[in-house]
């Protein structure tokens, strides 16, 4: 036996179903529509959510909020997470990926002043706080920030 020669088993596969195709067909006059309705109509399904006319659902319920399409997402970073890295590191976004401080690739990293440093680093981030900004000033460390 070759693989030319395999055949499906004897009524495993049936033939499709050719509707309006005559009395004879068994699929014939209404074509498998039933009779009046709307689904025996011409034109087609209606669109998802429509309800016979009736108000649909997603516009009777209210809106709220709007969330900006150029929105860029950020991650939140604390001082206090940043003890981990050696004195006079540079700490940049690939640094807090590899770290696990940050999920994921090619978010903006915020950094916010929860918590204390205790030793100098150079913190390369998008956007940081002012207060963050000046503890880490404090112990003569240096926060720049990179364009969004």
């Amino acid at each position: 036996m070759r693989l030319g020669e395999l055949k499906p088993p004897e009524g495993s596969r049936k033939g499709r179903k050719r509707v309006g195709r005559g009395v004879g067909s068994g699929h014939g006059k209404t074509a498998c529509r039933g009779s009046k309705g709307q689904r025996a109509r011409a034109g087609g399904p209606k669109k998802a959510g429509f309800e016979g006319g009736q108000m649909p659902l997603q516009r009777r319920l209210p809106k709220r909020g709007f969330r900006p399409i150029s929105k860029r997402p950020m991650s939140v970073i604390h001082l206090r997470d940043l003890n981990r890295f050696e004195s006079g590191s540079i700490v940049d976004p690939d640094l807090l990926l590899r770290s696990g401080l940050v999920r994921k690739k090619g978010e903006g990293v915020k950094l916010l002043s929860d918590g204390e440093i205790e030793h100098p680093l150079t913190i390369r981030v998008h956007r940081a706080s002012k207060a963050a900004i000046q503890k880490v000033e404090a112990v003569s460390g240096k926060v720049e920030v990179m364009g969004s």
